[in-house]
């Protein structure tokens, strides 16, 4: 199962999992809890282990955000709820005038992924990814703050990337690699040991 409602999450996850024998089952009508955690970990296995023993199956979540130097690493887990934006855009444009004036542009894209299991045995993969913060959005294809921001080592955006171009730098891009490196050889069992790669 995947434990997310986000498209553009769904989206990476199955393309980077492609390549895996697994039936990627999408969320459904089914709630996710509130993300109350105060780290990635804890918002990714609320989600994870929710799912898991709702639907007896091992349960996939991430979560995700963006820390901003200039801005001590905000938004952080509360990216998706900066500034209590409603959308994208707006979240966008928030950030924008927070750092109206900042000579420091530097952040870093955070990804924790959690597999969750019935059992409540949980697997962690981390990625992250560091860059530049524009000063106004570029690229139609990515999502949140993609637009506004480039890896370091690159001159586009994420949101100027493909899908499989993103995927090959990004935070979660590198979460999902690793949870690859375990799983190559089959689909997730339960009861298999915890597991935690940073």
């Amino acid at each position: 199962m995947l434990a997310t409602g986000n498209a553009g999450k769904v989206r990476e996850i199955e393309e980077a999992l492609a390549g895996v024998n697994w039936t990627l089952s999408p969320l459904g009508g089914l709630p996710l809890p509130p993300e109350t955690g105060r780290t990635y970990e804890e918002n990714a296995a609320m989600k994870a282990c929710f799912v898991a023993h709702m639907t007896g199956q091992p349960a996939l979540a991430d979560d995700s955000g963006i820390e901003v130097e200039a801005l001590g690493g905000e938004p952080g887990v509360y990216s998706a709820r900066f500034g209590n934006r409603e959308n994208d855009t707006e979240r966008n444009v928030y950030l924008l005038e927070k750092l109206r004036g900042q000579a420091n542009r530097r952040a870093k894209f955070v990804s924790v992924v959690i597999l969750a299991y019935p059992d409540g045995h949980v697997e962690t993969y981390r990625g992250e990814l560091p860059g530049t913060l524009l000063e106004g959005p570029r690229g139609d294809n990515g999502f949140g703050y993609d637009p506004l921001f480039v890896p370091v080592g690159q001159t586009r955006t994420l949101a100027e990337m493909t899908v499989a171009e993103k995927r090959a730098l990004s935070h979660r891009g590198q979460a999902l690699k690793k949870l690859l490196e375990v799983h190559q050889h089959g689909s997730p069992v339960r009861g298999a040991p915890p597991v935690t790669r940073d």
